[in-house]
């Protein structure tokens, strides 16, 4: 009895953690998605974004729209890496997530609401992608 506990519980977590690891393909590929059209629309028209002269630093709206385009192809590339369980791919998707906030942060003064969206967005792949340990147990601890 105490071994099919053993054995239900062990798969319990395996697919708490695989389920985890999906979300955190699917949401990063949706972040790719997103900022790959948002690249997009900067580039191909930046004065439809709000812009402010006394921000620290200084960056055109085209530039920040190849900035998320590559972003957006690369958090796309690494999404499918996660969907097919490549050994590199969680830690390049908490690496393109953790740039994404970094980049979002960056373009606050451009586009605030959707940053911030972004961001929140962002803090969940990174989340979904380190709450499963390599051993297919979720947690710390677990």
């Amino acid at each position: 009895m105490t071994a099919t506990r053993t054995a239900a519980a062990g798969t319990a977590k395996q697919q708490w953690a695989t389920g985890l690891t999906a979300f955190g393909a699917v949401m990063l590929m949706l972040a790719g998605v997103l900022n790959i059209f948002r690249g997009i629309m900067a580039i191909a028209q930046d004065d439809v974004f709000l812009t402010t002269r006394s921000y620290v630093f200084r960056f055109d709206l085209t530039g920040w729209g190849w900035v998320h385009l590559a972003l957006g192809v690369v958090a796309f590339a690494v999404s499918i890496g996660l969907l097919r369980i490549a050994p590199w791919a969680r830690a390049g998707g908490v690496a393109i997530a953790a740039l994404i906030i970094i980049a979002n942060f960056l373009s606050l003064p451009y586009y605030p609401v959707w940053s911030i969206v972004m961001i929140a967005f962002s803090g969940f792949i990174i989340w979904a992608l380190c709450v499963v340990q390599e051993d297919g147990s979720s947690g710390l601890f677990g």
